[in-house]
């Protein structure tokens, strides 16, 4: 999202992960902006019973976690690496500072910030009120949206096939659903003609 030399410049350093390495917990301090250098992060919250959900899953050139350190409040979440991974991570000072003396990213941000907004009501609308089949399709289709908006896949055309980059249990985590409801439904949804499986990856 930011161009990394810049970071660097304001004093970024990079931190390199193993999978399943922590890279902050719910409840810890919002100290540093973070922005993705290779691998990928996933944000996740857990239920009183253990159960998994996924905030956000986080690659290419993404940041993570601005408005905790935006609006001084503790981390919602755990950050957990997916896959060996590398973070670069700018003081919270360094970054403010990137903001006031760059108006052209900071508008961006702006923009990234209200997209993720829109991702979060239309999941809590989807969990809320709808059934299995139709929250993986609302899903499916936000996902291959911001694929087609994102300068780092690529652009997609809607009449282009859309891979699916994430398992089965990923979009469990992502949907509030169990991965057996989620198998069962996709297998459906084959049937029926509204995706296609390829090996086992989701296209649509």
């Amino acid at each position: 999202m930011i161009d990394p030399l810049v970071l660097l410049r304001y004093g970024a350093r990079e931190v390199s992960l193993q999978k399943d390495d922590v890279l902050f917990r719910e409840g810890d301090e919002a100290l540093y902006y973070f922005q993705m250098r290779s691998g990928s992060i996933k944000m996740i919250t857990n239920s009183p019973d253990g159960q998994e959900f996924i905030q956000g899953i986080f690659k290419g050139a993404d940041s993570f976690g601005e408005p905790p350190l935006l609006c001084s409040f503790p981390y919602p979440s755990n950050a957990i690496a997916l896959e060996p991974s590398i973070v670069i991570k700018l003081s919270k000072e360094k970054f403010l500072m990137l903001l006031r003396e760059n108006f052209e990213i900071h508008l961006h941000l702006d923009k990234v910030l209200c997209q993720r907004l829109r991702y979060k009501s239309m999941v809590l609308s989807e969990i809320s009120f709808y059934d299995p089949e139709h929250r993986i399709m609302s899903l499916l289709q936000y996902l291959k949206e911001e694929a087609h908006q994102s300068k780092f896949t690529g652009m997609i055309r809607e009449n282009h096939a859309y891979e699916v980059p994430f398992t089965r249990q990923q979009l469990a985590d992502m949907s509030g659903l169990r991965v057996e409801t989620v198998i069962r439904t996709v297998k459906r949804m084959e049937e029926e003609g509204k995706v296609k499986l390829i090996g086992r990856k989701i296209t649509l």
